[in-house]
């Protein structure tokens, strides 16, 4: 990914009077960082006394949305995880909307990258199975993948022309 993940934390009381004050943030930073950039954008506010905090927007989390009252600490930890995984991490939570559910899937049920589900099948099926070569060209591996994805054996998340991230779904 070329693109660094990033949230925008707007201070509201700031907000509420009609100033736009805030600062964008490397969410992958240390979270005590993160905390202390947040805590110097409210004592630089330009309302007496401001307190809270919103996250207003954000950069580089692929496909997932962040909320707007999201706490910094499960922001950070969704960060981390889109920059661990940067080719399907933001695709795979916003699948599952869950963070330790993609962590899960992630770490013991990915496949691979493949053009197609096909190729997988094909794949699969060549590494487990001794196929005669007079047999090889009659295998329909398209129908394979189909039924792989319509029985829920597998799940699927295309991320780019030719790139489908297999999963088991277990």
């Amino acid at each position: 990914m070329s693109e660094q993940i990033r949230i925008y934390v707007a201070d509201l009381a700031a907000y509420n009077a009609g100033h736009l004050h805030g600062v964008w943030i490397d969410a992958t930073l240390e979270l005590d960082d993160i905390q202390k950039q947040v805590d110097a954008m409210l004592a630089s506010s330009p309302v007496e006394g401001t307190e809270e905090y919103a996250i207003h927007d954000f950069e580089g989390l692929d496909g997932y949305r962040l909320g707007e009252y999201q706490s910094l600490e499960s922001a950070h930890e969704i960060a981390c995880f889109i920059e661990e995984y940067p080719e399907f991490g933001g695709a795979l939570l916003a699948h599952f909307n869950d963070l330790e559910q993609a962590r899960k899937a992630a770490e013991e049920d990915y496949c691979g990258c493949y053009s197609s589900l096909a190729d997988y099948a094909q794949e699969l099926t060549e590494e487990t199975s001794s196929i005669p070569q007079h047999l090889a060209m009659y295998i329909d591996y398209r129908a394979m993948a189909r039924d792989m994805e319509y029985s829920s054996d597998v799940f699927t998340l295309e991320t780019g022309f030719e790139q489908v991230h297999v999963f088991w779904n277990r």
